[in-house]
């Protein structure tokens, strides 16, 4: 079936960033890039037109490291544009989340990552009131991504989650809505396999796509969809879905999914960028602490969280780490006016891959999925 894609899907956007070469991934995926300070680097490629599109291609920026470090931007196929580095709010906790929103916003950050699941929203609301309120920023230098719980897939329940966010994060709209899971469960049941039951991706899509025809969400997506429940949404939809937030890192590069998000003019955005350290289900310092982060951030005098974080943004995709310490949270927006050279990321593309966040707690022999494997539908 042939489609068409809105154009451009992807452009990578620098501002008061001083002059600086391009380095560029030959073997990744073709990405259209505009330049640093104004003038082009190299030209643009958007997938405007029909056919499946032809992807994206890392580009990283070398230059001066005393050169200002602003946001970077990845235009999506609404013609939005999506930070680069954005601050994850899961696992951060109320009594600290406010407070690490209004220092990630002073800090620079622009894009503020929340879930109604994350049980967090309303604080996130009094910190980003905060910023508004002294005028530190606008609503609309802000990029507020929010999510539909599992609980309210039916189609009546998907405007009134989204209400309930916008109450709790006092906004009008969000920029990004995702669909949080593939996954549908009953309500007042629990967390767990016995709670998930069959879902209905294509009418649960379709609420979604009204809240974007209403201007509540101003893009809408998924998280945690395989590239066959991708491909299986763009069957159906009226809407091509703007975003697929996954884990992404170089422990779990998402080689397939990447491929076939670019294909498809549809951004990839990295939660768990550094490995999610501290969650107790997660393999503690898979990423931080492999060797080949650890080495490339000895050899360019970088923490490993900025050499994991410059890993995603160099390959193209947004990146989402989540941190209450206003001292980290700024040291993870420097991952601009330095790249990782060519020689580091050849060793990057020889990390043994191991998906962190394995979804088992959807997983039962007798459920709806009956293995993790099933679930990934074999991207495991």
């Amino acid at each position: 079936m042939q489609r068409w894609f809105p154009g451009p899907a992807y452009k990578l956007h620098m501002s008061s960033l001083q002059a600086a070469p391009l380095i560029v991934r030959r073997d990744c995926f073709p990405f259209a890039t505009v330049g640093v300070d104004g003038r082009r680097y190299s030209v643009a490629q958007t997938f405007g037109g029909t056919g499946t599109g032809t992807g994206h291609r890392s580009v990283g920026i070398r230059g001066s490291r005393d050169s200002e470090r602003m946001a970077t931007y990845f235009v999506l196929n609404t013609g939005a544009k999506i930070p680069s580095v954005g601050l994850g709010t899961w696992q951060a906790d109320n009594g600290l989340v406010g407070d690490a929103v209004y220092a990630a916003v002073k800090a620079g950050y622009r894009h503020i990552d929340c879930a109604q699941a994350y049980n967090n929203e309303k604080e996130v609301g009094f910190g980003l009131r905060r910023v508004l309120d002294e005028g530190i920023v606008k609503r609309e230098d802000l990029f507020i991504t929010s999510k539909l719980w599992d609980i309210n897939h039916a189609a009546e329940d998907v405007p009134v989650a989204l209400n309930g966010t916008l109450k709790d994060l006092q906004t009008d709209y969000v920029d990004l809505y995702l669909m949080h899971w593939p996954v549908r469960m009953k309500k007042g049941a629990g967390f767990g396999p016995h709670a998930v039951v069959p879902s209905d991706i294509p009418a649960t899509w379709a609420a979604m796509e009204e809240l974007y025809d209403a201007g509540k969400a101003r893009a809408i997506g998924v998280s945690n969809f395989s590239s066959k429940k991708l491909a299986d949404l763009l069957a159906v939809a009226r809407v091509r879905p703007a975003v697929d937030q996954v884990e992404c890192h170089p422990v779990w590069r998402q080689g397939r999914l990447r491929a076939f998000c670019a294909s498809q003019g549809i951004h990839l955005s990295a939660y768990s960028p550094l490995g999610s350290p501290g969650t107790a289900t997660v393999k503690a310092g898979a990423v931080l602490e492999h060797p080949a982060v650890v080495s490339a951030a000895e050899t360019l005098g970088k923490t490993p969280a900025q050499v994991a974080l410059r890993w995603g943004v160099q390959m193209g995709h947004s990146v989402l780490p989540k941190s209450t310490d206003e001292g980290r949270i700024r040291a993870n927006l420097d991952v601009f006016g330095w790249s990782l050279p060519e020689d580091l990321l050849a060793k990057f593309s020889e990390i043994e891959q191991e998906r962190l966040i394995r979804a088992g707690f959807f997983v039962d022999p007798d459920g709806v999925f009956k293995s993790i494997e099933e679930f990934w539908d074999g991207e495991i």
